[in-house]
């Protein structure tokens, strides 16, 4: 039976740690579904389709580029447990990056076990990856004057994204921009 991993997140944008983690999961796995998870209570700055659409380029990029097991992106909504168990996945792929990472991973992970008996592999992310985070990029979007900045954390396309959602005033950035001017 193949061992197959689900990658979940809202990877609202993903960055290039987001990229590692699926490029050593593809190492480690037959094969990875990269899951774009929609959150009800949390406001995101790509809708699930351009999320899913930037992913499956960036992959097809990956793929093509590094040996390894294939890998698929499918939006999902519900738990996360559920569209693994739905597409016969073995277990969850998690990436941490520090201490509080690897103790919010670990309550998840027991959680899943005990509730749908899924098994979670968690990667420790790279040196360079360490301190990135969506959270901080979209600050960066919000605040910054040159996205040329954010070149080691996320890929040109992302940037270039993101530059459009800026640029297009998004309601999130505004709000991001008004509380660092409440400040």
């Amino acid at each position: 039976m193949p061992h197959l991993a689900v990658y979940p997140g809202s990877f609202d944008p993903v960055t290039f740690g987001h990229l590692d983690v699926i490029a050593r999961g593809r190492r480690l796995f037959d094969e990875v579904i990269v899951g774009v998870g929609r959150n009800p209570g949390k406001e995101t700055l790509f809708t699930p389709e351009e999320r899913v659409e930037m992913l499956e380029l960036l992959v097809r990029d990956l793929v093509a580029r590094e040996p390894g097991a294939p890998v698929s992106v499918r939006a999902f909504s519900g738990l996360t447990v559920d569209f693994a168990l739905s597409v016969g996945g073995a277990a969850l792929l998690r990436g941490v990056r520090n201490l509080s990472d690897v103790q919010y991973e670990v309550q998840q992970a027991v959680t899943n076990r005990e509730v749908a008996g899924l098994e979670t592999a968690l990667v420790v992310a790279g040196q360079s990856f360490a301190y990135t985070s969506s959270s901080l990029i979209k600050q960066i979007t919000a605040l910054g004057k040159d996205l040329a900045v954010l070149a080691p954390m996320v890929p040109p396309m992302v940037i270039e994204r993101l530059r459009a959602k800026r640029d297009q005033h998004h309601p999130l950035l505004e709000r991001l921009r008004a509380t660092d001017d409440d400040r």
